[in-house]
């Protein structure tokens, strides 16, 4: 099973952010959703390093946050912090 897939599973949240220490999108992305209302599940590469590969490959998006929607069936990659605020304006 991909990584984030097993994370979708394994957290009973609306979103999961793969995020990093010092990164001010982390910051906001977090901000948008606690203000949304949103619960997530924050994932840091600084303190799990070895999942920032595995992220990498099923994704393609190498900058943090990286964003998953699991609030469906399935998780649905979204993208950073500027491709999830696009997500919430089309009305996801």
């Amino acid at each position: 099973m991909a990584i984030i897939e097993q994370h979708a599973t394994e957290f009973d949240t609306d979103f999961i952010v793969y995020s990093s220490t010092f990164c001010p999108y982390c910051v906001a992305a977090k901000r948008v959703l606690k203000q949304k209302g949103l619960s997530f599940e924050e994932i840091n590469f600084d303190q799990e390093p070895d999942l920032r590969m595995a992220v990498v490959e099923q994704t393609n998006h190498r900058t943090v946050p990286v964003i998953i929607d699991n609030r469906n069936d399935a998780p649905v990659f979204i993208g950073g912090f500027d491709e999830m605020q696009s997500y919430f304006k089309a009305g996801n």
